[in-house]
């Protein structure tokens, strides 16, 4: 049976850490804790379990979650965010992988808790995910904030689990506006980075689509209100992000149109 690191990275997660940590037991033969210099009482709930906890400067979640993994002791690692867990399904196709670990990397779906709603469609679910791989073989990447982790062999072998992610995003929908904000704040600046353009007719049109996409062709209007308030957040954020880059791109003395 190989050994297994959970690897987590916190900040101020006192209301979500202590379950996450609680859905590992006995899965996890190593939790480790990557925290960015909490302000809140994640530490100390996290010292009431066997967790190595680590403080290191936030540098962007791809820079950290990367960094985090060099935390490790075993080269197999299962990834969380602190305000997900496992639930019981997947805890137990967890523990079968553990016995014969025949695949380079495991995928997972996430289902997500949305102010007290679990939401199955508006294309939050299955939201797959790959969070269970031999470290050796890839890397975290992807845009931040929206990291992905990536296989170094384009001939990966990936294998799906039952069983689910539960992530508990938002309490509130003020919790949702917050992090639109601190969200789009980071794309916008990736963005212009990489020299991204936003001209009018995307910035208008884009969320326009969003909305539809989600909504209608995602299903999410089987969400009742809830799906309809999170396909117009999602619209809303998609607009935010392209005013924001018209914005920093203006603010730098550069064509927002060309």
């Amino acid at each position: 049976m190989i050994q297994l690191s959970a690897v987590i990275i916190t900040f101020n997660e006192e209301r979500n850490i202590e379950r996450c940590l609680k859905s590992l037991e006995g899965v996890a033969d190593e939790i480790v804790v990557v925290d960015s210099f909490s302000k809140d009482a994640t530490k100390n709930i996290c010292s009431k379990y066997p967790v190595k906890f680590v403080e290191h400067a936030f540098e962007g979640h791809i820079q950290q979650k990367n960094w985090a993994i060099t935390q490790a002791s075993h080269s197999y690692v299962l990834s969380l965010d602190a305000d997900e867990a496992l639930d019981d399904t997947l805890k137990k196709s967890i523990l079968e992988v553990k016995k014969n670990f025949s695949a380079d990397g495991y995928s997972m779906n996430r289902l997500t808790n949305y102010c007290g709603k679990w939401v199955h469609h508006c294309g939050w679910y299955p939201d797959t995910k790959l969070r269970l791989w031999d470290s050796g073989k890839g890397k975290w990447g992807g845009t931040n904030p929206h990291d992905k982790y990536e296989m170094t062999d384009k001939n990966a072998v990936i294998k799906h689990l039952k069983g689910d992610i539960l992530h508990y995003s938002y309490y509130t929908i003020d919790d949702h506006y917050k992090q639109i904000k601190y969200f789009t704040d980071i794309l916008a600046k990736a963005q212009f980075q990489d020299r991204k353009k936003a001209p009018l007719i995307v910035v208008y049109l884009s969320p326009a689509v969003k909305f539809f996409k989600d909504y209608f062709i995602k299903l999410g209007i089987l969400d009742g209100k809830t799906g309809f308030r999170i396909c117009r957040l999602s619209a809303w954020a998609t607009f935010q992000k392209y005013q924001k880059l018209r914005n920093l791109i203006r603010s730098n003395g550069l064509s927002v149109d060309k």
